[in-house]
């Protein structure tokens, strides 16, 4: 096949004054998208990189039209606006170009936490208690409140549309009303959008990442493949991160300085459920191929889990982002992990076995 690997580089975004330190920590390197063009080649395909823009100098529509790919392998996040993540997949059906990952509803509802957690509650599915601040002044939701006016436990703040944890550290735990007030107002002038608050669940953080898709009549949890959770060891991080996998721990620590346990540590049944609970999660917010969810199990409810987001564009950076940590646990290289994402695009669109070179069946469990 003809693959065309679309991104959006670090060093190819544009930059304006007064913009975050932080704003664009969630866009790729080139060691990303070197490793995904390296393993469709290893894999017997032509692949080559395009700067998902359509602006000039990249002009990614007219550079598409001439390559005429077979199929598109997206993982570009866009820059600017609420839905940005859904930008590229718009341009590549009005092309009727196919590509992997969700389609545009899954990844805009996706990158707005407040609306991706409505989606959950609606389906039963347990999420932490929120409020949405549009302004630093706004009521507090008297639900989070106790009978003296303070807050009944501690909030968590951090912004409503971003990725990569942008906007978390340790001061985004909240204990007191004059504490919550600082920050969102701090947030809304920062990164000028709507700031998510929810309880803070004090526990363990796991992530359980997928490949695959759901079939319909059949058990979401069977058709798709999980990788092993992967969980954060924070009590190695000592009090500076506060128990939060923070912005810094994502961006700036590096792989040596990370500290996890994949497979977490978790008994049969506890794996199970969550994996029920993500399995719900990628059926309820449409996610197709690929997608992690992260949870927080509560130490004050016996380890319930609560489920914290959905990411239906993981990263891929080979031997660093969290899902190729959790495929390097199951016994899968790089270039597995990135052909088995092909792989459920190939089956799902229909394309021909003899044109995707189709080398890694699904199973329900990673090997």
């Amino acid at each position: 096949m003809r693959i065309a690997v679309l991104a959006n580089l670090k060093n190819n975004a544009p930059h304006y004054e007064g913009m975050p330190d932080d704003k664009w920590d969630d866009l790729d390197s080139p060691r990303t998208v070197d490793g995904i063009v390296g393993a469709l080649r290893r894999l017997g395909h032509e692949a080559e990189f395009f700067e998902a823009n359509i602006l000039p100098p990249f002009n990614l529509v007219e550079k598409l039209t001439d390559y005429q790919p077979d199929l598109c392998f997206n993982i570009a996040e866009s820059h600017f606006g609420d839905a940005r993540e859904s930008q590229i997949p718009a341009v590549l059906e009005m092309l009727r170009m196919p590509y992997t990952g969700s389609k545009l509803l899954a990844l805009a509802l996706a990158l707005d936490k407040a609306m991706t957690k409505r989606i959950l509650q609606n389906h039963g599915l347990p999420t932490p208690e929120f409020q949405v601040f549009e302004r630093g002044d706004e009521p507090i939701n008297l639900t989070l409140l106790n009978e003296d006016g303070e807050l009944r436990f501690p909030l968590f703040v951090k912004p409503n549309a971003e990725g990569t944890s942008i906007g978390v550290s340790a001061k985004s735990i909240v204990r007191t009303v004059a504490e919550l007030r600082f920050r969102v107002a701090d947030h809304l002038r920062r990164y000028n959008q709507p700031i998510l608050v929810e309880r803070f669940v004090q526990g363990r953080e796991v992530l359980v990442g997928m490949v695959g898709n759901v079939q319909p009549g059949y058990d979401p949890v069977e058709t798709l493949t999980f990788m092993p959770a992967l969980e954060l060891d924070h009590a190695a991080y000592g009090s500076d991160h506060a128990g939060v996998y923070t912005n810094e721990m994502k961006t700036v620590s590096g792989l040596e300085a990370y500290h996890y346990h994949c497979p977490a540590p978790l008994t049969p049944e506890q794996l199970r459920e969550l994996q029920r609970l993500a399995a719900g999660v990628f059926y309820a917010t449409g996610c197709l191929d690929v997608a992690r969810v992260d949870f927080r199990l509560d130490e004050n409810d016996h380890d319930k889990p609560y489920i914290l987001e959905v990411n239906p564009l993981p990263g891929l950076s080979p031997g660093y982002s969290d899902l190729c940590l959790e495929a390097q646990a199951a016994g899968w290289d790089h270039d597995r992990l990135i052909g088995a994402i092909l792989d459920a695009a190939v089956i799902r669109l229909g394309l021909s076995v003899q044109e995707s070179a189709v080398s890694f069946p699904l199973s329900a469990s990673a090997d």
